[in-house]
């Protein structure tokens, strides 16, 4: 009889693939499923980065690349540090994984025993709370609503933190709110960290390009933080390279170090033919994707605007990725086409077998009221859908 370990069992699928899954399960029976719950550009991969792979490929670049990253996309990478977030890292400083969710869980592995807790402002990305568990630690939920933006408090922050606090993890722009950190919130939550030495922060900053005006603030930038800071990037979302799995960290040398030596036993380096195209997207100037922010801006007003068509959805207004993270919480204890809406999870279900939309719920991301919906889709998907959900509530 085959025994699967402990942890396996106790691992939670992620919801957004699952969903995702569940989606295509019902487009294979014939059924015409809007799919709105990947955080996945809608976009192709630009020309100009995908010439550049092209070249790589005809180049030869086939062998075995150095556990941390090439040496000039580390250079590549050091200099868009320093360019957008005003942040001074040295190649030893820098490693290169497969997507930002490797170097995630690179982070949690190299520094959390059994029993640390990590705080997780609520919502956080579904992988979060997981990779935490995996690696022996405890996710601590802080919840944040709607009214404030779902951003953690300094007040918030400081009473979380007990004795066994190892490290806080947070997104900014968020996934799934849309939320940013204004330079000014994080130097608060930074003015409670200086008296609790021993935290580490990870900032997870890989939709940093996706945001509708605000300042680009990363908390290594204050002094006290940068030297107990990781922050976490890649080239997913604002270059529409979700499949090319190229992740990165800026971060204290010891803990980069520690990432290098773990990523060693387990993949090695990334993909040469992905390292390389990486360089040339970010050596490129940031007007070469700003087409795609544009867009994603302009989906933003209209999925906002239909929202408010809808009643009893409760959405405020993200400043940045491309989400909305509506508070369903009116529809839970009601009865919709036959079906009882108990939780966001059933919403979330009920709009998939029923409005034939795909979301996905909030519970997941550690906010039982919300859901979570992508706008990175076509402005007629994004209408229709919508539409669909408007009905199916009526």
């Amino acid at each position: 009889m085959i025994q699967l370990s402990d942890k396996i069992q106790k691992l939670e699928t992620s919801a957004t693939l699952a969903m995702a899954a569940k989606a295509r399960e019902l487009k294979a029976e014939g059924k015409d499923i809007i799919g709105l719950s990947l955080g996945e550009p809608d976009f192709n991969t630009p020309d100009f980065i995908k010439e550049s792979a092209i070249k790589a490929i005809n180049d030869n670049y086939n062998s075995y690349t150095p556990v941390d990253g090439y040496e000039d996309l580390k250079k590549a990478i050091k200099g868009k540090f320093k360019r957008d977030n005003n942040l001074d890292y040295g190649l030893n400083q820098i490693v290169v994984s497969t997507g930002a969710k490797q170097s995630l869980y690179n982070v949690a592995s190299v520094l959390l025993n059994k029993g640390d807790e990590v705080i997780l402002p609520c919502p956080y990305w579904v992988s979060y709370s997981d990779i935490v568990k995996l690696n022996g630690g405890i996710p601590v939920e802080v919840q944040t609503d709607i009214d404030q933006d779902f951003k953690m408090t300094p007040d918030q922050l400081k009473s979380a933190i007990t004795p066994k606090t190892k490290m806080i993890w947070y997104s900014s722009p968020c996934n799934p709110s849309g939320s940013v950190y204004s330079k000014d919130e994080l130097k608060a939550l930074a003015e409670v960290l200086k008296d609790h030495p021993d935290i580490i922060i990870v900032s997870d900053e890989i939709y940093e390009h996706i945001n509708f005006g605000n300042e680009r603030f990363s908390m290594a930038e204050i002094p006290e933080m940068y030297n107990r800071t990781v922050t976490v990037n890649g080239v997913s979302k604002a270059f529409a390279m979700t499949g090319w799995r190229i992740g990165y960290i800026g971060a204290p040398e010891k803990i980069a170090n520690a990432c290098k030596k773990l990523q060693g036993q387990v993949t090695s380096g990334a993909n040469c033919i992905a390292q390389r195209a990486v360089i040339t997207a970010l050596e490129a100037p940031l007007d070469k994707i700003q087409y795609m922010i544009d867009k994603f801006k302009s989906r933003r007003k209209l999925i906002l605007d239909l929202i408010e068509t809808i009643p009893g959805f409760e959405c405020n207004e993200p400043e940045g990725a491309f989400y909305v993270f509506p508070n369903v919480s009116s529809f839970f204890g009601k009865t919709y086409n036959g079906k009882l809406i108990e939780n966001a999870t059933d919403f979330s279900m009920f709009l998939l077998e029923v409005a034939n939309v795909a979301t996905v719920t909030g519970e997941a991301f550690g906010n039982p009221d919300c859901i979570r919906i992508s706008y990175a889709a076509s402005e007629s998907d994004i209408k229709e859908a919508m539409e669909r959900i408007k009905k199916s509530i009526s």
